[in-house]
């Protein structure tokens, strides 16, 4: 064997490096009695630890591996032995099964087999005793066997407790795992992530064991535990980093989908990459049943039985952001992204793929290595080019290598260091760095040259002027001219304001210490920006001023995570979206500002424009929820609020541009409300019931809770806006005899009381991302000084015998939220009970006022020239409520109608309906209310509270005044 390209490892390292290393093996040797049978084996190691600081570090950790003679042609891993002669077994013992490990172990032993395989493939690789095709080979399977294994040991792992997954037919469901990129082409390279998406056959709940829960539960834990046991980092590493942004929605998504909705996520939603990442996609884990049905999801989906003329455009965009990319600076010494690296060579072929593979099936391989000479056999490209480009790849694949088996890091980065330089041109088997540069260019310009004439687009557009001139202001902020001519792209209402908010970003540290390639987004990102703030004239609101004001802050967010500004630079629509919604809401633009991540929500019109309703809420929560440990609590609640925070930005951006009228906006912010407050209640019972076991009522275990959540007031009557608190009441309807059957056993009232703690606790408290809403619980039985939580005949007596005419009123307002159907509608027949109560008109009529004169006085903060409170003004939001729950508490005696909902708006047009109130009084009196609602909306996504100066206000105020004088005095 020849292994002379390596003869100058020597000479490259330091002797002094050389000494430590051979010192540090020989210390293992001299532990584990195993040492060199010659001075040429001794040498041969030498030069192979001191180009890989892997092997090295590996090797001086387990002496025993330090063998060279396995033969990697025949030799695979595989999962029916699971080859670890060095890591207990026995050399070349079969295994049928995989052994009864706890997790920890799972856990190291799959991580030395990888270990073990590395020291394998990198030595070979270096000493060119393996191909290409079958070190990457080798590299999927062993990505296979992994996933596999850990598939296995969840399975047996979860039998006991959740049984198993079986299909209509009593099959045996598993996880399906997907491999997508390199891995799905069996083309992996040595310190790869693997790109994986999750499946499962069909619906179901799970068989035989302690406890059933659905196939969707089941899968995602499944997968859960598979990226832990991969991709966790352990004192003995980590085995392969997973990467699940490819699924259907991205991170967005459920972790795991059945077929059916992976098939109907790929014919509505999927987009043109997509076609693109499923070139190569196959199923790693999972039965022929499984790969013959994403075959058919797959096949229909990326290759079309035409000529895919409609693909080009894509492609070519699909291109323009490649290129687009390769222009940024600090690129140029990747060997994947930069010019005419691995990545272009990719898209050639794909592209052609894309193109024609409907109609030709031999391109329907996942496998650079056949695709490429079929190109060359079938036409498609000339042969030359065909053979310069997988030489390019070959050699391109070869570096990459190298790169990688120095620390096993994920680096496509060519060094600058000249001993690094030197080691890796060894290592690729040239003379030196200046050979292995030359070579290397001289491949990468062919590819490119290649990846520039296809799809050729005339009329690509030429970058702005305004972006080259930004780079240079970046660089010298000082300098006047290049100011003036960045400010003259758009006409400002105060010239000498602007510049005094720009100029101190622009001279700041955070600006400053910003990487080259940060700075070069940011000029991208500002070179588009200024001129659609220029185009931007919509409605009488237009103010570029206010908008640059309101978007510094967010530049100033995102600037150390500027893969935001590329997002955005992608994205012309986005940009505009941003400068609308930050035009119009001062809130909007603290949103984003405070939580970055919500800057995603601008890249889909669909999703942003179109918020989510109550059922679909339910759904997107509960898929976020599942893709988190039960028993990490910090977690869950930052992703409640995450959430919320999402909804809340997509529903003002319909309230913002007109999709949503007023009475939608505060529906579906109630929506929002209930659906967290469900979920909330839920994670408070299990926290309790963990703690302190369920409760009981006669000796029986109560499994679900007995205890409803009544909002009040706005959330009571469907009207939450933005900035809302919750007016809420616990009531129970459990056994107060009873106690729970825990070993830490409480009474039962102890329990609930604790329980609508934790429910406080888990809305109220803040976290890193904020807290969920505020809660006022003043409105229950008694105030503050009742009891947390009542039961229900509690709450009843106290509505009959003790609570004043205020408390009555806000009961008009009074709805569930959260909790059981059948103490819901007990509670709801309690409430008509209590307003159907025949009352003296006139006293109540006195009982009204006197309250509402009350709280004008404490409350209401606009007076003369401060202007009108929308809420507490006369004439305003709490007159109008006043006088609808004076109607229903006056005459649901008789007309139990009135009883029937809990807003204000519904329960104007029962009175209507009754004749209690004239149509246009019942008008004048819907109008306004909807009016002052929508401008308190406005007012809170400005941050300037309910107090406004609008003339043409007056006549609303004075009309509202004069039902007022009519109906109640």
């Amino acid at each position: 064997m020849s292994l002379s390209h390596l003869s100058s490892a020597l000479d490259v390292v330091p002797d002094t490096l050389k000494s430590l290393k051979y010192e540090q093996i020989l210390d293992a040797q001299k532990r584990s009695q195993v040492l060199f049978s010659s001075d040429d084996e001794r040498l041969r190691y030498e030069r192979l630890w001191l180009l890989s600081d892997y092997l090295h570090i590996h090797w001086e950790r387990n002496i025993k591996w330090m063998q060279l003679d396995t033969n990697l042609d025949e030799l695979k891993p595989d999962l029916s032995h699971f080859y670890v002669g060095h890591l207990g077994w026995s050399a070349g013992e079969r295994q049928t099964a995989l052994p009864d490990w706890d997790e920890p172990t799972l856990m190291r032993q799959l991580r030395l087999y990888r270990h073990w395989w590395m020291t394998q493939l990198i030595s070979a690789d270096m000493e060119q005793r393996i191909s290409l095709e079958r070190l990457t080979y080798i590299l999927s399977r062993l990505a296979d066997v992994t996933v596999n294994a850990s598939l296995s040991w969840s399975e047996r792992n979860y039998k006991d407790l959740y049984g198993e997954a079986l299909d209509a037919n009593g099959e045996k469901q598993s996880l399906v795992v997907i491999g997508m990129g390199k891995l799905g082409g069996q083309e992996l390279n040595l310190s790869s992530d693997i790109d994986l998406i999750f499946a499962f056959r069909e619906h179901g709940e799970t068989q035989q064991g302690r406890k059933s829960i659905s196939y969707q539960e089941y899968f995602t834990k499944i997968g859960q535990k598979l990226i832990q046991h991969l991709d966790q980092v352990t004192a003995d590493g980590f085995v392969f980093r997973v990467d699940m942004r490819l699924r259907p929605f991205g991170q967005s998504g459920a972790l795991v989908l059945n077929m059916d909705s992976l098939e109907n996520y790929y014919q509505d939603q999927g987009r043109d990459w997509e076609r693109y990442a499923m070139i190569k996609a196959r199923v790693m884990a999972g039965s022929e049943q499984d790969i013959t049905e994403f075959e058919a999801i797959r096949k229909p989906f990326v290759y079309r039985k035409y000529l895919d003329f409609g693909a080009i455009g894509a492609l070519r965009d699909l291109k323009g952001m490649i290129a687009k990319e390769v222009r940024r600076k600090g690129i140029e010494h990747n060997i994947k992204l930069g010019e005419g690296g691995i990545r272009e060579i990719e898209f050639v072929v794909q592209a052609l793929q894309i193109l024609h593979g409907g109609r030709d099936t031999r391109l329907q391989t996942p496998s650079i290595y056949k695709v490429l000479p079929y190109l060359k056999e079938a036409d498609y490209l000339p042969a030359d080019e065909v053979n310069e480009l997988l030489e390019a790849y070959r050699y391109l694949r070869r570096v990459e290598h190298a790169l990688q088996s120095v620390k096993d890091e994920q680096t496509q980065l060519l060094p600058d260091d000249d001993f690094e330089r030197q080691r890796l041109a060894v290592r690729v088997g040239e003379a030196n760095w200046d050979e292995l540069e030359a070579t290397l260019w001289c491949h990468r310009k062919n590819v490119h040259r290649y990846f520039v004439e296809l799809i050729d687009d005339p009329e690509e557009e030429a970058e702005s002027d305004s972006s080259e001139t930004w780079r240079l202001l970046l660089k010298r902020p000082d300098q006047q001219h290049l100011f003036d001519l960045v400010l003259d792209e758009v006409q400002w209402n105060d010239l000498s304001n602007v510049e005094s908010k720009i100029r101190p970003f622009l001279s700041s540290k955070t600006v400053a210490y910003m990487q080259p390639i940060g700075q070069e987004r940011l000029a991208q990102f500002m070179g588009m920006f200024f001129p659609l703030l220029a185009e931007d004239k919509q409605g009488k609101g237009h103010n570029p001023d206010i908008v640059l004001e309101r978007v510094i802050p967010i530049l100033e967010a995102i600037a150390r995570r500027t893969a935001y500004l590329v997002l955005l630079c992608e994205n012309k629509t986005a940009i505009k979206h941003l400068i609308r919604l930050c035009r119009e809401s001062a809130w909007f633009s603290e949103s984003i500002s405070t939580t970055p991540a919500l800057l995603d929500e601008l890249l889909d019109a669909t999703t942003l424009f179109l918020p989510p309703n109550k059922a679909e809420l339910e759904e997107e929560l509960s898929q976020i929820l599942l893709r988190l440990p039960e028993d990490d609590e910090e977690a869950q609640m930052d992703a409640l609020r995450r959430f919320r925070r999402s909804i809340i930005l997509r529903i003002a951006a319909c309230d913002i541009t007109g999709v949503l009228p007023v009475m939608k906006v505060s529906d579906h912010l109630t929506w929002l409300a209930e659906v967290i407050l469900d979920v909330v209640l839920r994670q408070s019972w299990h926290h309790l019931v963990h703690k302190h076991g369920y409760p009981t009522k006669q000796g029986e275990a109560v499994s679900e809770p007995e205890m409803i959540v009544v909002g009040y007031g706005k959330s009571g009557g469907l009207e939450l806006g933005y900035d809302s608190d919750l007016d809420l009441v616990f009531i129970h309807n459990s056994d107060i005899n009873g106690s729970t059957n825990g070993q830490r056993s409480v009474d039962n009232l102890t329990f609930y009381t604790r329980f609508g703690q934790r429910i406080i606790h888990m809305l109220t408290s803040f976290t890193s991302a904020g807290r969920l809403y505020e809660v006022d619980m003043r409105l229950r039985p008694s105030g503050n000084s009742g009891l947390l939580v009542s039961s229900l005949d509690a709450f009843t007596d106290y509505q009959e015998k003790e609570a004043w005419v205020w408390e009555h009123q806000a009961l008009t307002r009074a709805r569930v939220l959260a909790g059981p159907h059948n103490l819901a509608m007990a509670f709801e027949k309690a409430r008509h009970t209590t307003l159907s109560k025949e009352r003296d008109q006139s006293e109540l009529k006195q009982e009204v006022i006197k309250m509402r004169e009350k709280m004008r006085a404490h409350l209401d903060k606009g007076s003369g020239a401060s202007g009108f409170d929308l809420k507490q003004g006369q004439g305003g939001i709490i007159d109008i409520e006043f006088m609808v729950q004076y109607l229903v508490l006056a005459w649901s005696y008789k007309h139990p109608e009135l009883m029937t909902y809990s807003d204000n708006v519904r329960q104007i047009d029962v009175a209507n309906k009754l004749g209690l109130l004239e149509d246009e009084v019942a008008q004048k009196m819907t109008e306004t209310y909807t009016l002052y609602r929508s401008l308190t909306h406005r007012q809170s996504l400005q941050k300037q509270g309910r107090v406004v100066q609008l003339e043409e206000l007056e006549e609303s105020q004075g009309v509202i005044r004069k039902i007022w004088d009519r109906e109640l005095t």
